[in-house]
């Protein structure tokens, strides 16, 4: 959700702003920019629609510079318009700005009594005329920028540059990511890594507060209170690899046929060690994890259903209370806290902004015993818990989850074994079995990519309904409502998930030949259960569409379609029955003409509200 890039250098950097752009489209926007110091003047491009458009303006006007900032705007305070879109100039003064200005209004007015006059209905512009304001007192734009973001009330990732000052870029960072970049005698600004993995992978992480200079030389930085502040260096293993389309027609195709490599990584330190153990998740974890009387899961979206499924996993497994809660709603309710309860957050980013608030809320209810499932080292969540368990699902671009989803359900499995374990609850004889059915789940997850052939002839059918119903029971209710989020996601066909057995009391009103129905039903103990809520829908003229395995014993016939996967996998068919909800979102979204990889008004990283 928008993005930023910036860059001082003796060399030409409006490739390197635009080309950055480019690596963060896949965070969602409607409209990009850039601004340069050219000459002693602040030059500056914007356009709605994508990048390469406003790469053509920059190209027809001539942009060359060794000093500038470039945004991705995805849509907040004003429509999208030119007027609206990012870099915000005032009186020579151009900044990018991520996060939401809560008090803009009162500044706003402030600066209309001063004389100041606003072009654009943004939050942002207000921030670019008080660094104006500031520097007429300070004569200094680092001052400026740091007087002004101490009036902010809200969240905000920050980049500068004025024609006064040509030789640096400003920034500043509170509740949004914000990185350095290092590299020889050229540095760099950017909200995302991948924004400069083609100029460094050496990296500075902001922290809340920080304000910094970045000239060609190097980088000061300076924390909340305006002291010298030092923050480590990091090399960043984001590949450049990761980041390429490759043979694959689309990101979200790419990141589902990866999901055997990802999840083979992220299982890889249980293999190594050949158990379940208390440090998979940190030092000290096993003083945090052996006294745990209940947890509490917290997330947003695709992440929050991965929390649903681990919560029939660890009271089934490890015996213990578990409640999952959307992060939007925890943070803004009189939550009765537990210091014995241990709070889980998951987040693909590491930067979901209300799943930061909510564990800064967990904490400030007294509640210590925190645990940050992500999948992006060094992030702000993974570094404000006390223990992490990272994922190792590499850069994912496509908007819709894919790879993360799995690798976060293969993650909490392993949280709720080692709860298990140390509770007493878990046999060698279990710990064997769970281990090995970890062995063979990537073999298993490419079994199920093998059926892409018979989805895409189901996609064919789905592709001009408008409304679909998905259905499942117990730990497979979660996939259906995932499968459910990725249909309307990137198809945009209206879709629903519904316990089956809710069919009768309401959803079964829907049901008529043109709304398809698809049914998670793999062989377990609701198997029989399942297919007494199929016989319902078909009774009223619904057809099916059925996600089942080789275990169970009934097979297609009229207004029953059925598709298999391999065989069933025990307690980790949850993960198995994932691909194929996948592919079929993928496969019809490709058959309507969707923008699978960058669908219609949603972003990648959520860190605004």
């Amino acid at each position: 959700m928008c993005g930023i890039v910036g860059a001082i250098a003796d060399r030409d950097v409006v490739p390197v702003l635009i080309e950055g752009l480019k690596r963060l489209e896949y965070r969602g926007y409607d409209s990009a920019g850039i601004a340069v110091v050219d000459a002693g003047r602040v030059r500056r491009v914007r356009r709605t629609g994508r990048v390469s458009e406003m790469e053509a303006a920059a190209g027809a006007e001539g942009f060359s510079a060794q000093l500038g900032v470039g945004h991705t705007r995805w849509a907040t305070h004003g429509g999208v318009t030119e007027l609206n879109a990012h870099p915000h100039v005032s009186h020579g003064v151009a900044l990018v700005h991520n996060g939401i200005i809560e008090n803009h209004e009162q500044q706003r007015a402030r600066l209309e009594a001063l004389g100041y006059v606003f072009e654009s209905q943004t939050d942002t512009e207000v921030i670019a005329h008080l660094i104006d304001l500031h520097m007429k007192d300070a004569g200094d734009l680092l001052q400026a920028l740091q007087r002004a973001v101490a009036e902010l009330e809200g969240a905000y990732a920050l980049a500068v540059v004025s024609h006064a000052e040509p030789r640096r870029i400003v920034c500043a960072r509170m509740g949004c990511p914000l990185l350095i970049g290092l590299g020889e005698g050229e540095n760099f600004v950017a909200s995302d890594v991948s924004a400069i993995i083609q100029a460094t992978r050496r990296v500075i992480f902001l922290e809340e507060g920080d304000t910094a200079e970045v000239t060609r030389a190097g980088v000061r930085i300076f924390d909340q209170r305006g002291a010298r502040a030092e923050r480590e260096e990091h090399l960043s293993d984001v590949s450049l690899a990761s980041l390429e389309l490759g043979p694959y027609r689309h990101f979200m195709q790419k990141e589902i046929h990866e999901q055997p490599r990802a999840i083979g990584d992220t299982i890889e330190a249980v293999m190594d060690e050949g158990a379940f153990g208390a440090a998979l998740f940190g030092a000290g974890a096993e003083q945090v994890l052996e006294e745990v009387e209940s947890v509490q899961i917290l997330a947003c979206g695709t992440s929050y259903y991965a929390g649903s499924v681990a919560r029939y996993w660890i009271e089934a497994i490890a015996g213990l209370p578990c409640s999952v809660e959307i992060a939007s709603e925890y943070r803004y309710r009189a939550a009765v806290a537990n210091p014995k309860q241990l709070v889980v957050t998951i987040s693909q980013s590491g930067e979901t902004l209300d799943t930061m608030e909510a564990l800064k809320y967990a904490k400030a209810l007294g509640q210590e015993r925190t645990l940050s499932i992500c999948n992006v080292p060094e992030s702000a969540i993974p570094r404000a818990s006390r223990l992490v368990y990272y994922t190792r699902a590499g850069a994912e671009i496509g908007v819709a989850s894919t790879k993360a989803f799995t690798t976060q359900l293969v993650a909490l499995f392993t949280l709720a074994a080692t709860l298990a374990k140390l509770r007493g609850r878990l046999t060698a004889a279990q710990e064997s079995e769970y281990l090995d059915a970890l062995r063979h789940l990537p073999g298993s997850v490419q079994h199920a990519l093998n059926l892409e052939p018979q989805i895409v002839a189901w996609a064919d059918r789905f592709a001009p309904k408008h409304n679909a119903l998905f259905l499942g029971r117990g730990v497979h209710y979660p996939i259906a409502l995932e499968g459910a989020l990725k249909l309307k996601e990137i198809s945009y066909i209206h879709a629903e998930a519904y316990p089956a057995g809710e069919l009768k009391h309401g959803p079964l009103a829907l049901v008529d030949a043109d709304m398809p129905v698809v049914v998670i039903a793999p062989n377990d103990s609701l198997l029989e259960k399942v297919k007494s809520n199929m016989q319902e829908v078909r009774a009223r003229g619904g057809e099916l569409f059925v996600f089942t395995d080789q275990d169970s014993n009934f097979g297609e016939s009229e207004g029953v379609h059925v598709i298999r996967t391999p065989r069933h996998v025990g307690v980790l068919s949850p993960i198995v029955h994932t691909i194929p909800v996948q592919l079929l979102a993928y496969h019809t979204a490709l058959a309507r003409g969707t923008d699978v990889d960058k669908p219609r008004n949603l972003a990648k990283s959520v860190t605004v509200e």
